[in-house]
């Protein structure tokens, strides 16, 4: 065994040191390690900013905003995670109708139940889907679908979309490969909440103004179930066996339950009390459904099976959208009038943070890393 001195075996070292770090590549050494890319992002959209925020899933803080447009409001990512979709409007909001000392809105003779839309001022070519590349970060695209997009739902395969047109009391079914429109449906006053059935065999339109509730075909876009639920329903999800659709009714507080096979409403969930129901999210595995309240400032939690309430939580002003993180571990609410987004801790039902997103935060999705 040949001895090497202590000091020799130091100069050898950083000798040999030298030697590989100057022939790794220059992309391998700036390349970020991989704990630095979060498992999940969430996008939010800002009605009245024009733009969306992006939030980093493991730190939970405020990452980037993407400028998209005109009045974002519906917004969905891709399985795949590498896009995100959200429906842009030129139609103004008018303002919020004054409130009474329960909450409730004070209306005029026709004016809707809502912030109005000032459609005497509409500016038509900023509607549209906007595509987001996630990788870019940035807007690449605006699809023409029809007018005054808000809300809408990717089918399973990510190959359509299926659009809730607000003020032509219409929905569009549209391409994705070609980008066209490819079949429009006459639906109810005001049709907001569009959701897929997890078979991937209807798309459900929820209208506003009449409470009607439309399942379509996705196959032959043929009416194959209409109700009608207590008026401004907002939303719907679905329990992952198929069986049973959920569509809450914001002026009166409840949350409808739907059979799908027979497209009948099978009863009707009274909230707790001061809630204005907006979206609705069934949990992954089917066991609990959330739904944010609205002006109440709060998301009721129910049992899928006995509709029982669990809990009413705390958030920030007027919740709209909801979103769970894959691990189930969090809810995230965009509080519209507060300009932030709950972080809720489902094991303890409690708000732990408020994150800082753009003006107006209406919509929320989970995009999920594609590496």
């Amino acid at each position: 065994m040949v001895a090497v001195r202590s000091g020799s075996c130091l100069s050898v070292t950083a000798a040999l040191a030298l030697v590989i770090a100057a022939t790794v590549a220059p992309s391998a050494r700036s390349a970020p390690s991989a704990s630095t890319t979060a498992v999940y992002q969430i996008f939010v959209s800002n009605e009245r900013g024009g733009d969306v925020t992006i939030i980093d899933g493991d730190r939970l803080e405020a990452t980037g905003t993407i400028p998209v447009g005109k009045r974002p409001r519906g917004i969905h990512a891709t399985r795949d995670g590498k896009k995100v979709y959200v429906a842009l409007s030129g139609t103004p909001i008018e303002g919020p109708p004054p409130l009474d000392a329960q909450g409730n809105p004070i209306l005029k003779k026709n004016q809707k139940d809502d912030e109005d839309d000032d459609d005497a001022k509409a500016d038509k070519s900023a509607d549209g889907i906007g595509v987001i590349d996630v990788a870019q970060k940035k807007l690449i695209a605006k699809l023409s679908v029809g007018s005054d997009p808000e809300e809408f739902a990717l089918n399973g395969d990510g190959t359509r979309l299926y659009v809730s047109n607000e003020d032509t009391k219409t929905a569009s079914a549209i391409n994705l490969a070609t980008g066209k429109v490819i079949n429009i449906a006459q639906v109810g006053g005001e049709p907001e909440g569009v959701g897929v059935t997890p078979d991937g065999k209807e798309f459900y339109v929820t209208c506003e103004t009449g409470g009607e509730v439309f399942a379509f075909d996705t196959t032959s876009f043929k009416v194959v179930g209409h109700l009608t639920v207590p008026v401004r329903p907002r939303s719907v999800d679905f329990l992952p066996n198929g069986s049973t659709a959920f569509v809450p009714s914001e002026t009166y507080g409840k949350l409808n339950v739907i059979d799908m096979k027979s497209h009948q409403v099978l009863k009707a969930i009274d909230l707790p009390s001061g809630s204005r129901p907006m979206r609705v999210r069934v949990a992954p595995d089917g066991n609990k459904i959330y739904v944010s309240d609205g002006r109440a400032g709060t998301v009721t939690v129910l049992d899928a099976q006995s509709y029982a309430v669990l809990a009413t939580i705390k958030v920030g002003k007027r919740p709209w959208g909801i979103v769970l993180s894959p691990d189930g571990k969090y809810l995230f609410s965009a509080n519209g009038p507060s300009n932030d987004v709950s972080v809720v801790d489902l094991a303890t039902n409690q708000e732990i943070k408020r994150i800082k997103a753009g003006e107006g935060p209406w919509g929320i999705t989970i995009v999920q890393s594609s590496h």
